[in-house]
């Protein structure tokens, strides 16, 4: 994969100022080592910055926050992920809360999007 140089102050600036949902779910990908998968945050790919990336698996999963509501921003992550996909990427999305409420059913979405 290849980094873009114009993005990685932007990188690091997003890897330093985590939301509480990203820092949660980095931690259990980190501890729990999701089923042997190693994830790199805040990873470019083309022109975009996804939260979270395994290369062995192609998988990139996304966290939205309540701006992802807005009709523009949903409409620009869906031809972000159609785009990602045409190129073999599997994106899953999950809302920040869901990280919270139900981290076990994140986990075991990952695991299955792997392993497909």
């Amino acid at each position: 994969m290849k980094y873009l140089p114009h993005l990685r102050e932007r990188r690091r600036e997003l890897r330093n100022n985590a939301t509480s949902a990203e820092a949660t779910l980095w931690t259990l990908l980190r501890k729990n080592q999701a089923y042997g998968l190693k994830f790199r945050r805040q990873v470019s790919i083309l022109n975009y910055i996804v939260d979270f990336y395994c290369e062995s698996a192609k998988l990139i999963i996304e966290l939205d926050g309540e701006v992802h509501n807005d009709v523009l921003v949903n409409t620009a992550d869906y031809e972000r992920d159609k785009k990602l996909e045409s190129l073999g990427f599997t994106v899953l999305r999950f809302e920040n809360d869901t990280v919270f409420l139900h981290p076990e059913g994140i986990l075991e979405s990952i695991r299955v999007a792997a392993f497909k």
